[in-house]
């Protein structure tokens, strides 16, 4: 048992106290964004009618969020739809879409540096904005504020504000502090946070479920009452517990500003695009082919500037009647050829209709990955791509040919199995496992579907074959390399699966084959060991 670290100091570390940080909490976030989806008026009456977000679960559909007609009526978030149902029978209920919303939430955190040099997401309906040095452009703190409130209310999203030294009290009182914002929606510097904070509830610390039944059981039902209990008995009841959100300790010093909370903010990444805004507008194919293939060229500039290959781009055409017109293409590899992206779009031009002309053209890459530089062959005379061509270029010229789902592709699976190692998937599925084949693994050329029953003869209790018969015909043994020992997946198999003794043989008349042995003789797993063939090589 070694001694408890010591207490952290009670002032701040320098530097805590003149930093600024501004709290978002949308409250109704998924509701909110529904009904902005769905077109769906906002302002009163809105919540009128009962509503509720459902997820699909194992047990049946779980309420994700409700409206507040929803809530008064008793459909919580976490309840199952049939009891939300027995308490509020007219309860309307839609879809919830998590994805969706974080997608709109890491879109109000780039909106929201209108306020700040940077901002950094709170999940699931939260942001934290630096606004440090920034409240004098406003008028001050409550000026900033009142500004947040505004561009919120034009958006119809129900939000609360506060600004504090740290993100953690900032937190607390946008989440947990009186409602109306003003004065009480901002903790100063010289404020003694200990004691403004002191009637909050210990929800405020940001601690999960578990450790917030355990301070309720101990009486700790406010942050006031961690300050009047020795930190050594939390210590001692709180020190297995490493993570922030299940150690009060670290979230009230974090609150208090004794330890920095490092916060991940978020970037705004700028797809390469480029456009041609035309004289007159055109209305020939072969004029818009022309366009593409420049816009092309000058998206492979791009990309080779930045070091990336496009996955996926997405062509908008602005017609004269104020349509606009948009093709996508998908790649199986990043690339940025640009004769190879104008080919791409070749056949997703031929229905295109043009109208009274098309005044505007822009490519867009939407999807892009790394794609470092390569050395060029000086041999290669520059026309084309060479003599022959690409895998990836294939992949996608049948994709646009033949479509999506006419074409697959192998790829490795992260399993030793031979009949697992392999499975089909999409051309433009991102590969989900980083297995690379061994070189010392030699499979052969042709797979059996599924492995047959041989008899061997061979040398007692695991020794080499020496004869078998397949298909009705007795092989030789002349040349036999093994074993390659393949144990069973015991995540996947059950207890009395077998391991396999895998060798390359070769017959009289000079074929090879794959054979294996299941099992070994008195390994408690079964009977005799049975032999199969799985393989033939070339």
């Amino acid at each position: 048992m070694g001694r408890e670290p010591p207490a952290p100091p009670h002032a701040p570390p320098p530097g805590a106290a003149s930093r600024r940080i501004l709290a978002i909490w949308c409250a109704r976030l998924a509701i909110d964004r529904w009904r902005l989806s769905e077109g769906l008026a906002m302002g009163e009456g809105a919540d009128a009618a009962p509503l509720a977000l459902i997820t699909e679960t194992a047990h049946g559909p779980r309420i994700a969020a409700a409206n507040d007609a929803g809530l008064e009526a008793g459909a919580q978030p976490g309840m199952m739809l049939a009891d939300a149902r027995t308490l509020c029978p007219q309860l309307a209920v839609a879809p919830s879409d998590p994805a969706g919303d974080l997608a709109f939430l890491e879109k109000l955190a780039l909106w929201a540096q209108r306020w700040g040099p940077w901002s950094a997401l709170d999940p699931p309906d939260g942001l934290i904005v630096d606004v440090t040095g920034v409240a004098h452009l406003f008028g001050g703190e409550e000026g900033l504020l009142a500004d947040a409130r505004a561009a919120f209310a034009r958006r119809a999203l129900a939000s609360r504000f506060a600004i504090a030294p740290t993100a953690g009290a900032a937190w607390a009182l946008a989440h947990h502090g009186r409602a109306g914002g003003g004065q009480s929606a901002i903790l100063r510097a010289e404020d003694d946070a200990a004691a403004r904070l002191g009637a909050l509830p210990v929800a405020a610390l940001r601690l999960d479920d578990d450790t917030l039944t355990v301070l309720r059981r101990l009486g700790l039902k406010r942050l006031g009452d961690l300050h009047g209990v020795k930190r050594e008995a939390l210590v001692r009841r709180f020190r297995n517990r490493r993570s922030a959100a299940a150690n009060p300790l670290i979230r009230l010093d974090q609150l208090l500003g004794r330890v920095p909370e490092p916060l991940l903010p978020v970037i705004a990444t700028h797809a390469p695009l480029a456009q041609r805004r035309l004289m007159e507008p055109i209305r020939h194919r072969t004029l818009l082919d022309r366009v593409v293939a420049d816009l092309a060229e000058d998206m492979a500039r791009q990309l080779e500037g930045r070091g990336l290959g496009a996955r996926r781009l997405e062509l908008g055409m602005w017609r004269v009647d104020g349509e606009v017109v948009v093709r996508r293409v998908e790649m199986a590899a990043p690339s940025r050829a640009a004769a190879h992206i104008a080919s791409l779009f070749d056949r997703r031009l031929e229905d295109v209709d043009a109208g009274f002309g098309f005044e505007m053209v822009r490519l867009r890459a939407a999807w892009t990955e790394p794609l470092a530089l390569v050395q060029a062959d000086i041999e290669q005379d520059g026309e084309g791509d060479g003599p022959g061509t690409s895998l990836a270029a294939c992949i996608d010229r049948l994709v646009v040919r033949l479509g999506m789902e006419a074409v697959r592709r192998p790829v490795s699976r992260a399993s030793h199995m031979p009949e697992r190692a392999q499975r089909w998937q999409g051309p433009l599925e991102p590969e989900k496992t980083s297995l690379e084949e061994f070189d010392f693994h030699h499979r052969p050329l042709k797979m059996l579907d599924r492995p047959e029953h041989i008899a061997v003869i061979y040398e007692s209790p695991d020794g080499l074959p020496r004869k078998f018969r397949w298909r009705g015909t007795v092989h030789e043994v002349l040349r036999v390399e093994g074993p390659e020992r393949i144990a069973p997946e015991w995540w996947r198999e059950r207890g009395s699966a077998r391991l396999r003794d895998y060798y390359r043989i070769e017959d009289g008349e000079g074929r090879r084959y794959w054979i294996y042995r299941s099992g070994i003789a008195g390994d408690g797993r079964g009977g005799t060991p049975d032999w199969f063939l799985q393989g033939l090589f070339g």
